[in-house]
């Protein structure tokens, strides 16, 4: 599975968790307020920790792609200098 769709998996279940246990709480208005409050918060804090790791993740693979991108020219210049100089 792709890590942005477990990604969005994980956030759209927390709220949908967290905004249906504060609905069906035994609470008054306020207290559910404040708790609908906490939980937006937390989701927000989980949202920015999960899309941090995954801009993370996609930087480790372009410095990957990018070193290995520069190692198979770095290869193909050297190949093609050591053919010029053999037919020289």
């Amino acid at each position: 599975m792709k890590p942005n769709k477990v990604i969005l998996g994980t956030i759209g279940g927390l709220a949908a968790g967290a905004i249906l246990g504060i609905l069906f709480a035994p609470s008054s208005g306020k207290k559910t307020r404040r708790r609908i409050a906490e939980k937006s918060k937390a989701l927000k804090e989980s949202a920015k920790e999960d899309f941090d790791n995954l801009i993370q993740k996609i930087d480790s693979k372009y410095k990957s792609i990018s070193d290995d991108t520069h190692k198979f020219l770095q290869d193909g210049k050297t190949k093609l200098e050591n053919e010029v100089a053999k037919k020289n």
